[in-house]
């Protein structure tokens, strides 16, 4: 959901807002989507079937209506200081995963001798299904240095610098580690979200509500003036970002499978990406669109009504251009059977 805007402001600062947003939007999609290529991270990620795709709407629904009734009937101060808590956690995991590629390549130290220790999660039920076994080396100690001062310093002030680095950090896991597996799955993910958001943003003060009421980084967040002395805000949900963003990402794997016609996961050099720099632009210009309408009609808008159909409309458009529908359609990736056994990227 993007935020209302103001009839008072100047045209300059306002643009550098919504310029802002749009930015800062495009950069964890853009990042997380080539991660989700070259990245191992068959282990890690989360993969959604076609039956959390019909469920996602649903239980977010669930989800939503239920912190809007925490904050209409209990203190938001003590809501908050739960909510964010667990998102802190959340945020600590996902910056320090975020910024260890960076600190590897500034280190450069060899593996072995950056490894040093170990430790075993165990299994908690209902929490963690198996133990969990962690190495540790100097790039996690630093990583979790930085992720413990970034968080220090966003509980301290709750600086919307801070919230951004969180959110941009989450948006970026989220879009690498969070799976489609394939186009279909993908399309009825964002046309069930496509009504979620026309509805409780059109239908309801509860998205509206819980946005402006839940303080934890779960939004993006930039000055509508950055000259004024204080600031009010423009935002941009997470989730405007990471939903878009696992379908773009699939795109680019289904480019780069197409590249490699199967034989291999990840192209060697630069390769043709038709799908994702369509559905890329078509994401931006979707973006653009939410906030230009809310701009002119003052009001919040749901912004997944013009980023959904933007995403699955240019996508298909460009299989339809290179007579590539069928492909598109019957694309499926890497899936684990019942037994344990891996199946390798396919077109059935």
């Amino acid at each position: 959901m993007s935020g209302t805007g103001s009839p008072e402001l100047i045209l300059s600062p306002i643009l550098i807002t919504y310029a802002s947003i749009v930015i800062m939007a495009l950069i964890p999609i853009f990042i997380g989507s080539f991660m989700s290529v070259y990245q191992n991270l068959k282990d890690e990620k989360e993969i959604m079937s076609k039956h959390d795709a019909y469920m996602f709407p649903i239980i977010g629904s669930c989800v939503l209506f239920g912190i809007y009734m925490l904050f209409k009937y209990f203190s938001k101060e003590y809501v908050n200081l739960l909510l964010t808590a667990y998102f802190l956690l959340l945020g600590f995991i996902s910056l320090a995963k975020t910024v260890t590629p960076l600190i590897k390549t500034i280190l450069n130290v060899p593996s072995d001798a950056a490894l040093l220790g170990q430790f075993t999660i165990p299994q908690i039920p209902y929490c963690i299904e198996k133990a969990i076994l962690v190495k540790f080396g100097i790039y996690d100690i630093a990583s979790w240095m930085i992720s413990a001062a970034t968080l220090t310093g966003y509980v301290a002030t709750k600086h919307w610098i801070l919230n951004n680095i969180l959110g941009l950090c989450f948006s970026i896991q989220g879009v690498a580690l969070l799976s489609l597996n394939n186009y279909n799955i993908g399309c009825i993910l964002l046309g069930g979200l496509f009504f979620y958001d026309i509805f409780w943003v059109f239908g309801t003060d509860v998205m509206v509500t819980v946005a402006k009421s839940f303080d934890a980084p779960i939004k993006l967040l930039f000055p509508k003036n950055i000259f004024a002395a204080q600031f009010e805000f423009s935002m941009l949900g997470l989730g405007d970002i990471v939903i878009p963003g696992v379908f773009i990402a699939l795109l680019l794997r289904y480019d780069a499978f197409r590249s490699t016609k199967g034989k291999e996961k990840v192209p060697k050099g630069d390769w043709p990406k038709p799908y994702f720099l369509t559905c890329f632009v078509a994401y931006t210009a979707g973006l653009i669109t939410t906030i230009g309408v809310m701009h002119i009609f003052r009001a919040a808008q749901p912004a997944l009504l013009y980023l959904c159909p933007a995403c699955i409309g240019s996508s298909f458009l460009t299989a339809f251009y290179l007579g590539d529908i069928t492909g598109l359609f019957s694309y499926s990736e890497e899936t684990e059977t019942q037994d344990g056994d891996t199946e390798s990227h396919k077109n059935k």
